[in-house]
């Protein structure tokens, strides 16, 4: 089986679903599909961490199902906008990991990650992106090995 890297931008993941189809991202199936035919090595979720039970509750089940869950803290600016994305940290352990794998599974609809992905390509990977297909750059859609919609049985 071919060895996988997951990489899950929580906060894109949600947003866009809860945009596009008021619903929500079905990991416990994403996971089920992936594992099936891939050997997962590393499976990272990114989010951020405001501090609330019923967010905590949600990063246990991440952990439960096979996640390692990496938090930054949400910060509010004086202005009232908030700051909080993963970007870089998600651009470092792909590139980090990429050596240990044969595939990276990226689930986000950023379009800031088609450089990233590029790079990953260049050194011979398979590079597999989910997004929900209204609210995913059309750049990273065509510069992905293989584009999977979020949608029908990947929702709640």
């Amino acid at each position: 089986m071919k060895k996988a890297l997951l990489l899950v931008d929580v906060q894109n993941v949600y947003y866009t679903c809860r945009q596009a189809y008021k619903r929500n991202f079905n990991y416990n199936r994403f996971w089920r599909e992936l594992s099936y035919n891939l050997d997962i090595e590393h499976a990272f979720a990114y989010a951020i961490d405001k501090g609330d039970s019923k967010q905590r509750e949600f990063q246990n089940i991440l952990r439960a199902i096979g996640f390692e869950v990496k938090l930054k803290p949400f910060i509010q600016r004086a202005d009232g906008s908030a700051k909080g994305d993963w970007d870089v940290g998600i651009t470092v352990d792909a590139l980090e990991h990429a050596s240990q794998v044969d595939e990276i599974i990226l689930v986000s609809g950023d379009g800031d990650f088609d450089i990233l992905v590029n790079a990953l390509k260049e050194k011979g990977k398979t590079v597999t992106v989910y997004g929900v297909p209204a609210l995913t750059a059309e750049s990273i859609q065509k510069v992905a090995t293989r584009y999977v919609p979020i949608n029908g049985e990947l929702l709640l």
